[in-house]
């Protein structure tokens, strides 16, 4: 299993980062170790003073593709979540302004937990799908699936031109605006519409 991620996909998140649209999907990748078993806190890492949240909605892929054709990449998945991909910011930064890759700052020890998946059959759109974070409450981030800059369908395809999707992959699709750094003591609720999927303590 894999865990596929998707950067820049949402124009105001763009914008509050400063950074610039692509005109093909951002992507990078965390190892399965992303993971948070079971119902573990997330623990922020000693390397890192400043952790973003971003929440994202994830798809599970249900079967082995290569060269997905766009029209047929809705067959390439059958659940979804919401999931947090949680980034060192402050250490993003550092790499990025001396060109070096900054998978060290999204790819750490669980650094990508994951809600309890659900079938995608159960949603009436998924070109319309609400989803959003709170934190101790308050909502901090909100989303709908018509607001990607690329589709779940464009996403599958053009990631599977260039690595093969295998049953058990997860894809995380982007992040609207709203992100922010999170502290100790913090609780963390990810909803899909008006459904809690994930809780994450910070600790």
């Amino acid at each position: 299993m894999k865990i596929i991620c998707v950067g820049r996909n949402y124009t105001e998140h763009i914008k509050e980062l400063n950074n610039a649209a692509n005109e093909t999907p951002v992507i990078f990748m965390k190892p399965d170790t992303a993971l948070l078993q079971g119902r573990l806190p997330f623990f922020i890492p000693k390397f890192s003073n400043e952790i973003h949240h971003e929440v994202e909605l994830v798809l599970k892929v249900n079967k082995n593709g290569k060269n997905i054709a766009e029209r047929f990449a809705y067959k390439y998945f059958d659940e979804i979540t919401v999931g947090i991909d949680f980034t060192a910011r402050d250490m993003q930064q550092q790499l990025k302004s001396k060109g070096l890759p900054w998978e060290l700052a999204k790819g750490f020890d669980g650094s990508g937990p994951v809600g309890q998946f659900i079938p995608v059959k159960e949603m009436e759109s998924l070109k319309n799908i609400n989803f959003h974070l709170n934190i101790n409450g308050e909502l901090k981030q909100k989303g709908n699936s018509s607001h990607m800059i690329f589709s779940f369908e464009k996403i599958i395809s053009y990631i599977s031109e260039f690595i093969t999707l295998k049953n058990g992959d997860l894809i995380f699709t982007g992040t609207p605006a709203g992100v922010s750094r999170v502290n100790k003591g913090d609780k963390l609720e990810a909803f899909l519409e008006d459904t809690k999927l994930l809780t994450v303590n910070i600790k």
